[in-house]
């Protein structure tokens, strides 16, 4: 599958475009593209070019210190947005609480992140941007190995390395363009990406929540939260694994929950519906 030059460029158009608007305001949809497109650029920079140029190495280091700083407010975009759409009726004082100091913390971490966007740091970035596009990326793409751990027990750590992996190929993939082996490729790993994706933000609101209202004995939102993050753990575990066998053929992974047992595929789907 060759490269699509077009969309290898088209990549660094948009990350310019919203870095402009990121400047001017850290909107939760400026924040979201910003991140997209840095780790789409990262990817093309940082794995398909055959030999990295100076520039290129400190491309890289400015565009993961910015996007890390963008992620921190990312999450709480999206545990906001959660916790709003969530239809529970327990405690709706301690969920309005929850929805305060989430906004609190997005506050603090905005104002840190317009701090790393001074205008000699946007300079920089705009000129190595300019730079790494123009370098040719004359290489074929590679093979979507990024789901190859074959015997590991899958824990919600390694649930998420998974959605990393996933998303990289991901980004390999839709640099084919048209092809419609690249497009069979790109649809399943979105897919993927999606369903781990949702159960990790449902993962990071539990969390916080516990952390401001203690354990399932304690609160009857966290009890709530955790039954969710539940079931869309057992979700994640049966996208993953349709996803390993459609891409490679290769044999589900076995599953390690929270409590640290190990289950089979059979029996994690029952789980997720019970749940």
């Amino acid at each position: 599958m060759p490269v699509d030059s077009k969309k290898s460029r088209l990549a660094f158009q948009k990350l310019n475009r919203h870095l402009s608007k990121l400047t001017t305001k850290t909107a939760p949809k400026s924040v979201h593209k910003f991140r997209t497109y840095s780790r789409r650029v990262e990817t093309l920079v940082g794995e398909l070019a055959p030999e990295r140029s100076r520039n290129d190495k400190k491309l890289l280091k400015l565009l993961a210190r910015l996007r890390k700083r963008a992620g921190r407010v990312r999450d709480l975009d999206v545990q906001i947005a959660s916790l709003r759409g969530l239809k529970i009726s327990q405690e709706p004082r301690r969920k309005s609480q929850l929805l305060r100091q989430l906004s609190e913390d997005r506050t603090k971490r905005e104002k840190k992140l317009a701090a790393n966007f001074d205008k000699q740091t946007v300079r920089e970035l705009r000129k190595r941007l300019k730079r790494a596009a123009s370098e040719p990326l004359s290489i074929a793409l590679r093979q979507v190995d990024a789901l190859g751990r074959d015997d590991a027990p899958l824990t919600e750590k390694v649930l998420h390395q998974y959605r990393i992996a996933g998303k990289r190929a991901r980004y390999i993939a839709e640099l084919a363009g048209d092809n419609p082996q690249a497009q069979s490729v790109v649809d399943q790993l979105k897919h993927m990406q999606d369903v781990i994706g949702d159960w990790h933000d449902s993962l990071k609101l539990t969390e916080r929540a516990e952390e401001l209202f203690g354990g399932v004995l304690d609160s009857g939102l966290v009890a709530a939260l955790r039954n969710v993050t539940r079931a869309k753990f057992h979700q994640a575990f049966e996208a993953l694994n349709n996803t390993r066998v459609a891409l490679s053929g290769k044999k589900p992974v076995s599953i390690t929950g929270p409590a640290g047992r190990k289950s089979s595929t059979r029996t994690t789907r029952s789980h997720a519906v019970a749940a």
